[in-house]
């Protein structure tokens, strides 16, 4: 394939916009198209592991993203009477792979990430389709509201929904519900305070975390029928479900609002694709492999994907031969780790429980050991854009 010179991202999320910065600091025109009246993402926050911010390094976020690290010190996992099942260390972890692991609000991600593009890159409400994914000799030809686009790349990170990967694999079966929903919530929580953790109970899990500026991060999924809703309102049913939970999960409950309590039934590619790329369009994200948050690799590997994707721009079988496998591996851990964690069974959860807590004690590396192949991952080699840049760039 020729040199990228105009590319077209569908989606103005975290994996769109960090493959358009990428795209654009390797010398492409670049346009961002969002269907969404303003780039505000679904969820709240995000994790992000050693192996998301090399890649940010790439396009000189990495340090940036890193500063916003809440120092989360003495953690880990609990069971629902508060009793710790293991403890974990931000510090232990953060000298075994080489960096923190930072949790913020994606708005905030999303924010840095849009402010190193061009003011004018950006569509919000404009809706995208691929028309024609093109190939070695003519471009692809992307649909919008306000007529057709060419480019020599589209970058297609519109979602685990995704029309553009049902455009291109239109014979695949697409993603499938994972057998829980979630719940998730940012809130302020003055005067309390906590361990940073995650409580596995049967069938059902809650965290609770800092964040840098002050706000508390909580997140809670059970084991549920897909399509679901609370008779009254969500904040309601987290108190039927984990009002009697340890502390400080009632505090975060009292706080909050209805409003503040966004719900999400969760769905995941079980089959992969045949390949993340046909002709000139490349799938990026939740698009190309969704899965469910157990491991909280879900935002990482779509930026695993812009990072590499751009470094592979011309060569986009290349690029899926770099992915594909390595994403289909850690779907298929995080759906292993969704049976562990969401198990429902009284006998087995017992078995779980006792098993962590003997093996945290006996070996307790062993978790970390168990991450070292995704947060040990580093980006495609130079020439990167980033070494080229002038001073100024953002």
């Amino acid at each position: 394939m020729r040199r990228v010179e105009r590319a077209v991202v569908i989606g103005g999320g975290i994996g769109g916009l960090t493959a358009a910065v990428a795209l654009h600091r390797r010398g492409a025109r670049v346009t961002v198209l969002e269907r969404a009246d303003a780039l505000e993402p679904v969820g709240a926050a995000i994790s992000l592991a050693p192996n998301a911010l090399r890649g940010l390094d790439v396009i000189g976020l990495g340090d940036d993203i890193r500063a916003l690290a809440a120092w989360q010190g003495d953690g880990g996992l609990r069971a629902p009477s508060g009793r710790w099942l293991s403890r974990t260390d931000a510090a232990a972890a953060e000298e075994r792979f080489g960096g923190p692991l930072v949790l913020l609000h994606r708005a905030t991600l999303v924010g840095h990430l849009a402010a190193r593009l061009p003011s004018d890159a950006v569509r919000t409400a404009a809706a995208a389709h691929v028309v024609d994914p093109g190939d070695p000799g003519r471009p692809a030809r992307v649909g919008t509201p306000d007529g057709e686009l060419e480019a020599d790349l589209v970058v297609a990170a519109d979602g685990v929904r995704s029309a553009a990967r049902r455009a291109l694999f239109p014979d695949h079966p697409g993603p499938v519900y994972s057998g829980f929903t979630t719940w998730r919530v940012v809130i302020p929580l003055p005067g309390v305070e906590f361990a940073s953790h995650e409580t596995w109970g049967r069938g059902r899990i809650w965290g609770t975390h800092p964040l840098k500026d002050g706000r508390v991060y909580a997140y809670a999924a059970a084991v549920v029928p897909a399509g679901e809703r609370a008779p009254d309102d969500e904040r309601a049913e987290l108190l039927r479900l984990y009002g009697d939970w340890h502390d400080p999960i009632p505090a975060v409950l009292a706080a909050a609002r209805p409003d503040d309590v966004l719900r999400h039934d969760v769905h995941h590619i079980a089959e992969p694709l045949p390949a993340h790329h046909r002709g000139r369009v490349a799938l990026v994200g939740d698009a190309a492999h969704a899965m469910p948050p157990t491991l909280g690799q879900g935002g990482n590997q779509a930026v695993e994907d812009a990072i590499t994707l751009a470094h592979h721009a011309e060569d986009l079988p290349a690029y899926t031969a770099a992915r594909l496998p390595r994403t289909a591996a850690i779907t298929r851990r995080a759906v292993g780790v969704a049976r562990l964690n969401m198990a429902t069974g009284r006998f087995g959860t017992v078995v779980r429980d006792h098993a962590i807590a003997a093996l945290s004690k006996a070996a307790p590396a062993l978790f970390l050991r168990s991450f070292d192949d995704i947060a040990g991952w580093r980006p495609p080699q130079r020439p990167y854009a980033s070494q080229r840049t002038t001073a100024g760039e953002g």
